[in-house]
C-alpha cells in the first residue's frame, strides 16, 4: 500500500472541491478524448485537462466534429478545457462558452514553448508581455464563475524576479490555481527542470499551486512535493505511457492479467470509438512512443507498432508483441518521451 500522503487529500478550488491532487496535465495531441476515458476508467484523477484549443475557434466548435474540443458529458465535472490565444476578448468568450458546456474549469496556456504557437504571440510568447497575459487573465476571470488555472514557465530567461512577479499578478488578476513547469521556454526538454522555482512560486502566492516536469516515478513525485510544498502535481509523460498511475497511486488500481496488453488493445477500442480507423490510427501512433516506453527494448516495440496502417493490423502486432512477455523497465525511456 502506498502511504497516503498531500497528493491524495482533497483540495478546493474557488469552492469546488477536487478529491485529490494528481491532475493529467493538458497536452497536444496527447490528452485527448480516448486518452481521458482511459485514465477514467482506471481512475484515481483529480482532474483531467483536454489537448491546447484554439480560443478563436472553441465557440464555434461542434464537439461531434471537433479532434480537440471533444469530451463526453460525464466527464465534464472534473475536465478543465485548456486555451490559447492571444487576445483577452477571444479568450473570454471561449471561456464562456467552455462554462456553457459545464466544464470544471478553463486553462489559460501560457506555457507552450512550440515555435507555431509563439509565432501567434500564444502561449510561452506572453511571459514577454506580462501585461498582455495578466490582462487576459482579468478578463477570463471576469467573464466566468468556473475556476480559472494558469499553466506558465520560468519565462525566457533564467529570472527568479520574473517569476515571482508572475505568479503574483496572475493571482491578483484573479487565477484560481497556479500550474508551473520550471523551465525557461527556449530549453524544450535538454535540461533537467529547475523544480527550485516551484517553491518560489508557493511562497509568493495564497493560491494552490502545482508542479509540473519530469514526474517519472511514484519518488519523483513525492520527492517534488516534499521539496517545494506544492499542494499537488500535474502529471504528463509519465500518464501517457501508464494511463493508470493516477489510480496506481491513490491505491484504487484494480488487477489486471497484463495490464499493459488490457492498455494498449483499449486505447484500439477508445481510438476507433471516439475518431474512427484513419484518424483514430494517426493518434494511436502519437500515443505508441510513449507506450513502448515501458519496455527494456523499447525502440523496437515502438517500430513495430509504428509499421501499421490500420486498427486491426496494430491489434494483431499488439497480441504478437505481448506473446514473447516484453521485459519492463524500471523507469520508461525517456528517449521515447517526444
Amino acid at each position: 500500500m502506498i502511504k497516503k500522503i498531500k497528493t491524495v487529500k482533497s483540495l478546493q478550488i474557488d469552492g469546488k472541491v477536487v478529491e485529490n491532487r494528481l491532475f493529467l496535465a493538458p497536452m497536444a495531441g496527447l490528452g485527448h478524448i480516448a486518452l481521458r476515458e482511459l485514465v477514467s476508467e482506471f481512475g484515481g484523477a483529480g482532474l483531467l485537462f483536454t489537448g491546447m484549443c484554439n480560443a478563436k475557434a472553441v465557440p464555434h466548435e461542434n464537439p461531434e466534429v471537433s479532434h480537440v474540443f471533444k469530451f463526453r458529458r460525464q466527464e465534464l465535472p472534473h475536465l478543465v478545457c485548456q486555451i490559447f490565444g492571444s487576445d483577452s476578448l477571444d479568450m473570454a468568450k471561449a471561456a464562456k462558452r467552455i462554462e456553457q458546456e459545464g466544464f470544471f474549469g478553463v486553462d489559460l496556456n501560457f506555457g507552450c514553448s512550440v515555435a507555431a504557437i509563439c509565432k501567434k504571440g500564444c502561449g510561452a510568447a506572453l511571459l514577454k508581455t506580462p501585461d498582455i497575459a495578466v490582462k487576459i487573465v482579468e478578463q477570463v476571470k471576469s467573464a466566468v464563475s468556473i475556476p480559472v488555472f494558469v499553466k506558465f514557465r520560468i519565462g525566457w530567461e533564467d529570472n527568479t524576479a520574473m517569476v515571482e512577479s508572475m505568479a503574483k499578478r496572475f493571482e491578483n488578476a484573479g487565477a484560481d490555481l497556479l500550474v508551473f513547469h520550471p523551465r525557461i521556454a527556449p530549453d524544450r526538454r535538454t535540461r533537467p527542470p529547475k523544480w527550485e522555482y516551484i517553491t518560489i512560486v508557493k511562497k509568493a502566492v495564497n493560491i494552490p499551486v502545482f508542479g509540473n516536469g519530469n514526474i517519472l516515478s511514484h519518488a519523483d513525485m513525492k520527492k517534488m512535493v516534499s521539496e517545494t510544498s506544492c499542494d499537488g502535481v500535474s502529471i504528463g509523460r509519465l500518464a501517457i505511457a501508464k494511463p493508470w498511475i493516477f489510480a496506481k497511486w491513490t491505491n484504487q488500481l484494480k488487477s489486471y492479467d497484463n495490464i499493459y496488453h488490457h492498455t494498449a488493445i483499449r486505447m484500439t477500442d477508445l481510438l476507433l470509438k471516439h475518431y474512427g480507423d484513419f484518424i483514430g490510427v494517426k493518434f494511436f501512433k502519437k500515443w505508441a512512443p510513449y507506450f513502448s516506453a515501458n519496455f527494456k527494448f523499447s525502440h523496437s516495440i515502438n517500430k513495430k507498432l509504428l509499421y501499421n496502417t490500420t486498427m486491426d493490423e496494430i491489434r494483431n502486432s499488439i497480441d504478437k508483441i505481448f506473446q514473447n512477455s516484453p521485459e519492463i523497465s524500471k523507469k520508461p525511456n525517456q528517449n521515447l518521451f517526444l
